[in-house]
């Protein structure tokens, strides 16, 4: 059985994170997404509202998970016999710090990575640029699902709903 784990924080997720899944999942027979849980960081979203909001963005996905980790993401495929990572890349800037990381993975477990290019309509989305322009009152609708959009909106109770 070939399987994958798309990491990511998804602080949200995007429609973009959703592209990379989606495709994830028709190259491999299971597909985990992987939920950072770093607690260094102060996310928007907890790790159990992120993992909500995956599981209900892949329910149609029959052979998708979601779960959190922490620490190393080798440690997780180990733990799971993932041999495979999927990162979607955006552009060349992030291309060379996933190549780092895909190399280091790889000298830590054996564990490949596939990098999947973008979507172009989804080139330009970063979790932290959506929770800026929500932030700011702009409208972010088209970059997330409606339940996260919601969301994003509930943690803006100053602005009006069409305004995020």
């Amino acid at each position: 059985m070939r399987r994958a784990v798309c990491p990511g924080s998804f602080d949200p997720m995007t429609n973009g994170h959703l592209d990379i899944i989606g495709r994830a999942a028709a190259l491999f027979d299971e597909v985990y997404v992987a939920v950072l849980v770093n607690e260094a960081k102060q996310a928007l979203f907890g790790a159990d509202e992120r993992i909500t909001m995956l599981q209900q963005a892949t329910a149609t996905m029959g052979h998708v998970r979601v779960a959190s980790f922490g620490g190393l993401l080798v440690d997780f495929c180990t733990e799971r016999s993932v041999d495979t990572i999927v990162k979607g890349v955006r552009d060349s800037g992030e291309l060379g710090y996933e190549l780092q990381m895909a190399q280091m993975n790889r000298a830590l477990s054996g564990v490949e990575t596939v990098l999947l290019p973008t979507a172009p309509q989804w080139s330009f989305v970063s979790s932290s640029l959506v929770k800026e322009v929500a932030r700011l009152g702009g409208d972010v609708e088209q970059l997330v699902p409606p339940y996260v959009l919601d969301r994003l909106r509930q943690r803006s109770p100053d602005r009006p709903d069409e305004s995020i």
